[in-house]
């Protein structure tokens, strides 16, 4: 082969190398999205079980009676867990200060999954 057709070779291949190191970031910053929405989700779903079962063991015990519930997760939490999914630490060590490329914090996961 001549010297030139395998730097052109090696040259298009560097060239694809880049395209697919690029795809491969976008999928990366994707996949970080849809778990950061998942665990959102996660959170949420639970909440709402939460409220469901309250509601559900305040009906079946009646109105005078006082029913023994778990502990409401109000709306402070959800307002954690939102600044959370938006790139924010909610943890007690770095509150407030942005998380670095959607990395997990986790400080913060610990402390939204208490319960």
């Amino acid at each position: 082969m001549d010297k030139k057709a395998i730097f052109t070779q090696v040259s298009q291949l560097e060239e694809r190398l880049g395209e697919l190191h690029h795809e491969l970031r976008g999928l990366k910053e994707q996949l970080a999205y849809l778990i950061e929405e998942n665990h959102y989700l996660h959170i949420e779903n639970e909440n709402l079980r939460d409220r469901l079962e309250a509601q559900e063991e305040a009906q079946e015990e009646g109105k005078n009676d006082k029913p023994t519930k778990k502990p409401f997760v109000g709306e402070g939490y959800d307002n954690l867990a939102r600044l959370y999914q938006e790139g924010f630490h909610v943890c007690n060590t770095h509150y407030g200060s942005i998380r670095s490329d959607g990395d997990d914090c986790l400080f913060c996961l610990s402390f939204l999954h208490q319960k």
